[in-house]
């Protein structure tokens, strides 16, 4: 049983690249929970081995705080960066040079597939199990537009193809374990997706491969624009449209869409989600989980962020409410869908506003410690709109029996070097094939492994 307390002081462990550091166990006092006002705090707070746990009742009232646009100056990495994570496990680099290095993914037979969005091209790694350098570095695809999410298609251990999720729609090529570039031409599956705006297409297979998720989120930040009656009146909307979606150009927005592997049956699966940047399937249950970013300029520590199952069929309140019945105050969005108020999901884990989680995992494999087993590991991208910035880590959520808890651990930090000074963004997590963790950051365009140190 976790203990509930309000200041935590908890030691953590320095990784100095390239040499790799080995600790006997985890810092003492990790089972210790920070709440409220204590599970918020800023960059300088973060540590490994922190929990925190933030709740709706924790949430403060709209502008308690002015808003503010203090986004990272990015800086050059260091010759030899310092990252932080728990005791016992090490990090280390493995490769520089994307441009953009966004959503990673670890093919059945242990490659590395990497959406370098910027350079529009999907890259391969092959990393050694146990090693954290590749010994084969390849472009899989080039010429897309702006690639984001990787699925390997059917599920299991012998795909047939991997699906892109290009900004505007979804491509697959033709695969066989081990290629390293494409066996042939992009194969278009989902033709016309919304673009513009949040422009990542995070993409996920169901465990039985019968439905292709794919996350779009809102073509704004406030709902700037969004009439405040749709065509036919409130009234006749509401009666066909009980997943609260945004009429017009942007119902496909702000969303998770579902079609069949060919690309047909197009379903809106759920909606209300601003930016759901990560899809992950939990291998316990099958249900698709997202991380999504929520709205801006309401303050330093509102809405907050979230991780949440994806059930289908229900609305999780973007752009008129946010964690449940809180009806944003602006004057184009109070009171104008009374018919939705009761009917908001709840998300499962709250994050601090604005931290910007955008990549999200479930660790299955065997090298971490079994209390691991079932978790899942998110990306926070780090903060744009907070006076103290936020995010810049890698976090641990915890699950027992497949349910979250809620709570969440501070498992990677070190990419921020002072108030006016970040060196790394994270964006894409993926369990490699020896158990170790694989995460991106394109602040510097590069990709780390996290493992279980050595015994000197």
């Amino acid at each position: 049983m976790r203990r509930v307390v309000h200041a935590l002081a908890i030691p953590a462990m320095v990784i100095l690249w390239p040499v790799a550091q080995t600790v006997a166990a985890e810092a003492p006092g990790s089972d210790d929970i920070l709440t409220g006002a204590a599970a918020f705090g800023d960059w300088k707070e973060s540590r490994p081995g922190a929990w925190r746990l933030i709740t709706p009742a924790d949430m403060p009232a709209p502008y308690v705080t002015k808003s503010v646009n203090v986004g990272p100056r990015l800086v050059s990495r260091p010759d030899h960066p310092e990252l932080r994570t728990l005791d016992g496990f090490a990090a280390e680099l493995v490769a520089t040079g994307f441009s953009q290095p966004r959503v990673i993914r670890t093919a059945p037979n242990g490659d590395l597939f990497i959406a370098d969005s910027a350079a529009n091209e999907i890259r391969v790694l092959r990393v050694p199990e146990g090693a954290a350098r590749p010994v084969e570095d390849s472009v899989f695809a080039s010429g897309l537009d702006r690639p984001y999410g990787i699925a390997f298609y059917p599920p299991g251990p012998d795909p047939e193809w991997i699906y892109v999720a290009n900004t505007g729609s979804v491509v697959r090529f033709p695969y066989t374990n081990g290629d390293l570039a494409a066996a042939g031409e992009a194969e278009v599956v989902v033709p016309e997706l919304p673009t513009g705006y949040h422009w990542t297409r995070d993409i996920a297979f169901s465990p039985d491969g019968g439905r292709l998720f794919v996350a779009v989120g809102s073509v704004s930040n406030v709902a700037e624009g969004v009439p405040a009656e749709p065509p036919g009146g409130l009234e006749a909307f509401a009666s066909t449209h009980a997943l609260g979606a945004i009429w017009g150009d942007d119902a496909d927005r702000g969303a998770v869409l579902a079609f069949n592997p060919d690309g047909s049956g197009k379903e809106l699966f759920a909606t209300g989600l601003r930016n759901c940047s990560g899809l992950a399937i939990e291998p316990a249950t099958g249900d698709p989980w997202c991380v999504t970013n929520e709205r801006d300029n309401l303050g330093d520590d509102l809405p907050p962020d979230f991780a949440t199952r994806v059930r289908q069929g229900h609305f999780y309140g973007w752009p008129w409410f946010y964690i449940g019945d809180n009806e944003d105050p602006r004057d184009h969005l109070a009171g104008h869908r009374p018919d939705l108020a009761g009917k908001v999901t709840v998300p499962d884990v709250l994050f601090p506003a604005h931290s910007a989680p955008l990549g999200i995992t479930f660790y299955e494999g065997d090298a971490f410690p079994p209390e691991f087993k079932g978790d899942a590991f998110v990306a926070m991208h780090g903060s744009g709109n907070r006076s103290k910035w936020t995010g810049y880590k890698i976090v641990r959520l915890e699950f027992e029996d497949g349910q979250p808890t809620g709570a969440y651990q501070d498992f990677v930090t070190g990419f921020v070097e002072s108030n006016r000074r970040v060196w790394g963004r994270p964006v894409g997590v993926a369990v490699g094939k020896d158990g170790s963790l694989f995460f991106t950051e394109d602040g510097s365009g590069s990709v780390w492994r996290v493992s279980v140190a050595a015994t000197p």
